[in-house]
């Protein structure tokens, strides 16, 4: 096999990672959901599952990767030596080529809505003009530019396609965001929005803390790019002397401060225009903004700027997940890497295409779906990160790590191990009986999970009599 690729600099790792976390879920995804539940109930639900379970999840998928020195696949493989886990490797291959499977539409409709910017064909009439883009041939054509895209950047490899492309796209979002925030500020009425944002809203959150549950933890993680091996394919490309709790929270920081920054251009823009900030699903956000850009007097210079930041957050985390499954035949089956991200991108113009066809799908998979991917596979990483790798996981995270971080690897384990696994699997199952219509009780949800992860725990250990393997190669 040949020398595989690294990182030249833990800086293109770093910016890579917040490129991969700050995509669409931020941009697009975040200020939907936000809408839809309750605003400032869901901010503060969704901050503290980013602290709860996003940081030390990160970490878990850093372990996996960079001990394993492989994509997903391959990692379980050399770290547990087990026919099993493998499974769990190919289940994170398959959630991110069904996540691509509607997130390159969407990126799609934002190149769409770039163009439409500049030419201004959506001032007219901005709903028929994203019933036009939306779904259709012309959504169809639009995806297949914007994987065309991403593919051509991940053809060129790691170091110089990836962390190139990284370098610069993320300041450039960053800058821009700030000055569109700064902008929305000024707008008259604005306080509605930041009211509706920021405000801590206590009856709300109580109300419907079950039901905001499960959006927020599939956010967090979507929005983190967890659950599905991108960052663990990040990883794998990392060298042992980096932090990875440094890097962990740098990654979760900066990308929770660009969804709330997107939250204060987003929000104050609707309100100053009189705009409901909720209902109408996924393209309520696009229609909305649509309007109130061609309401503004500087809308016609403001919009190609937002458009444009969202389509280069679309690229960035586009390139991770694309990433995951050409890793994996680059890595498993020797595949050339032109030749994988081609037959990759073939796949996903295939499947990308048919949701791009079919609305209802096209919400089942963005939504529901994909919330349910990410939750059990990050469910999965911990399971393997706290019962099977163990030690080796402690020392995994205390390589590098420095003075201020090594002290923590015990509690970090603990709270993989045992806190995490019991948050994800309530949510899991909450998740799961809300989308079969069945009510459980909290006390009878917290009992099935509990018993679910006592047979899971018990069939992990019954499986281990393959000793996982202190490092790999």
């Amino acid at each position: 096999m040949s020398e595989r690729e690294t990182w030249s600099t833990n800086l293109g790792f770093v910016l890579a990672a917040i490129g991969s976390a700050v995509g669409l879920g931020n941009i697009w995804r975040f200020p939907w959901l936000t809408a839809e539940n309750g605003g400032s109930a869901f901010l503060v639900v969704y901050l503290g599952l980013v602290v709860a379970i996003g940081v030390p999840g990160l970490v878990a998928e850093f372990v996996i990767g960079r001990r394993g020195h492989r994509d997903p696949v391959g990692a379980f493989r050399a770290l547990s030596r087990s026919r099993w886990w493998p499974v769990v490797g190919v289940y994170a291959v398959g959630t991110t080529l069904l996540v691509l499977t509607f997130y390159s539409v969407v990126g799609g409709w934002i190149l769409r809505y770039t163009v439409g910017s500049l030419t201004g064909a959506y001032v007219a009439d901005p709903a028929t003009y994203f019933g036009t883009v939306s779904f259709g041939p012309e959504a169809v054509v639009a995806h297949l530019v914007f994987l065309g895209v991403v593919g051509a950047i991940i053809a060129t490899g790691v170091s110089g396609g990836i962390e190139r492309s990284s370098k610069a796209m993320m300041p450039a979002i960053v800058v821009l965001l700030g000055g569109l925030a700064v902008w929305a500020f000024s707008l008259p009425g604005a306080a509605g929005g930041y009211e509706f944002f920021l405000s801590f809203d206590v009856a709300t959150l109580r109300e419907n803390f079950l039901a905001i549950l499960g959006p927020a933890a599939g956010q967090a993680l979507f929005t983190l790019s967890l659950g599905a091996g991108s960052m663990l394919t990040y990883a794998s490309y990392l060298d042992r002397d980096e932090s990875l709790p440094a890097d962990a929270t740098v990654i979760a920081v900066a990308n929770t401060l660009i969804g709330v920054l997107t939250g204060l251009v987003v929000f104050p823009l609707l309100f100053s225009q009189g705009l409901p900030p909720g209902s109408g699903g996924e393209g309520a956000l696009f229609i909305a903004l649509a309007e109130a850009f061609a309401s503004l007097p500087a809308g016609g210079v403001v919009a190609p700027l937002f458009f444009g930041v969202v389509l280069l957050a679309a690229v960035s985390s586009a390139i991770s997940m694309l990433e995951t499954p050409v890793a994996y035949l680059v890595d498993e089956h020797a595949v050339p890497r032109r030749r994988a991200t081609l037959g990759v991108v073939g796949l996903l113009a295939v499947t990308g295409s048919a949701t791009a066809l079919a609305p209802s799908a096209f919400g089942l998979i963005a939504g529901t779906l994909a919330d349910l991917a990410l939750t059990g596979g990050l469910l999965a990483f911990v399971v393997f990160v706290g019962w099977v790798l163990g030690r080796d996981a402690v020392d995994e995270y205390r390589a590098g790590a420095g003075s201020l971080s090594t002290p923590l690897a015990g509690a970090w384990h603990a709270l993989v191990a045992w806190g995490l696994p019991v948050v994800l699997g309530f949510t899991l199952l909450t998740s799961l009986a809300s989308l079969a219509g069945v009510a459980l009780g909290v006390e009878l949800r917290v009992a099935l999970t509990l018993g679910a992860l006592v047979v899971v725990r018990t069939l992990v250990r019954m499986g281990r009599e393959r000793r996982p393997v202190a490092g790999a190669d």
